[in-house]
């Protein structure tokens, strides 16, 4: 096969995105025939021994794997961390993972809740995620009080963060319809009198709609993602894992084209 950047064929054979790869690169973790890789270079992995952490790259990437997961509270959106209690690939069940190396499409907090990818495609990863393509997020919010007229203003008009002005790119209140079907989906079961708003956002900062509602004096009780893109977390429960199917892949990502 033709030489590529390094970047790309760590991606294509599902070891992480294109900009994980770089992150790897730069922290010395990558080598090329037994010596640091370079940002930027390009290798021929037919031909070259490619390394992460010392395990070899094979030259043809594994079958592309697509995974939904309902992501409980508690459970953390990474691969390792000796820290954790669980993480989330401990939910995917063998059949399911084919033994890829999966990782998370993006976090959920801690302790939020609800739709997470897994795959082993960097590249499709690399397009759910970035801005430029816009996919939204949905989160379903459970409040202690409904929002007042003007903690809804100022939530639509902006909340300065460390990062910058976090937008919402919608917010209305949940419908009855949605209630009953958030409740059948989660556990523990959804404290009663909780008020639900629904919530889309498009940055992907760190714990952002906590941060949001909290400024506004509203501590978020429960944070549920619903959909990202055009994927919802309706029929997962609790727990469960499914497989996306191609046209769900094709969907949320329609200019990488990715297969099951």
């Amino acid at each position: 096969m033709a030489a590529e950047r390094i970047s790309k064929v760590l991606a294509a054979a599902g070891v992480t995105s294109r900009r994980g790869a770089d992150a790897l690169i730069t922290a010395g973790r990558v080598t090329v025939d037994g010596r640091p890789a370079v940002l930027g270079e390009q290798v021929d992995p037919a031909l070259q021994r490619l390394a992460v952490d010392g395990r070899v790259v094979g030259a043809m990437a594994q079958d592309h794997v697509y995974l939904a997961v309902h992501k409980p509270a508690g459970v953390t959106s990474t691969v390792r961390d000796r820290h954790a209690q669980m993480t989330v690939i401990e939910l995917v069940p063998a059949d399911l993972g084919h033994g890829a190396r999966l990782y998370p499409v993006g976090r959920l907090d801690q302790d939020s809740e609800g739709l997470l990818l897994l795959t082993n495609d960097g590249e499709w990863s690399e397009q759910v995620l970035h801005p430029r393509y816009g996919v939204e997020r949905e989160y379903a919010v459970g409040l202690a009080h409904p929002l007042s007229r003007q903690q809804a203003e100022m939530l639509q008009k902006g909340v300065v963060l460390e990062e910058g002005t976090a937008t919402l790119t919608g917010l209305r209140g949940q419908t009855r319809t949605e209630d009953q079907r958030i409740a059948q989906l989660l556990r523990p079961d959804p404290e009663p009198g909780l008020v639900w708003v629904r919530v889309t956002i498009q940055q992907g900062w760190k714990r952002q709609l906590r941060r949001m509602f909290g400024q506004v004096g509203l501590p978020v009780r429960r944070l549920v993602r619903v959909r990202i893109g055009t994927l919802r977390l309706d029929p997962l429960h609790t727990g469960e894992v499914r497989l996306l199917t191609a046209t769900e892949v094709r969907r949320l990502a329609p200019d990488r084209g990715g297969r099951e």
